[in-house]
């Protein structure tokens, strides 16, 4: 099962690392990422989008999950 912010992402399953953290990126509202509090609680939700990606990479799952 794969989390359903990472689904919502929208990526293919061919996407690079790099690009999942840009659309992790984007998805965040831009308040909330200029909140230097939220440091550890970004970099903790871009490394669980980067982990569903490659748990999903490593499956091999449709984009629907």
């Amino acid at each position: 099962m794969t989390d359903s912010t990472y689904v919502r992402l929208g990526l293919p399953l061919t996407a690079s690392p790099y690009a999942v953290l840009r659309a992790a990126v984007r998805v965040l509202h831009p308040d909330t990422r200029a909140v230097r509090g939220f440091r550890a609680a970004r970099k903790r939700f871009y490394r669980q989008m980067l982990c569903a990606h490659a748990a999903r990479h490593a499956a091999g799952e449709s984009p629907t999950g």
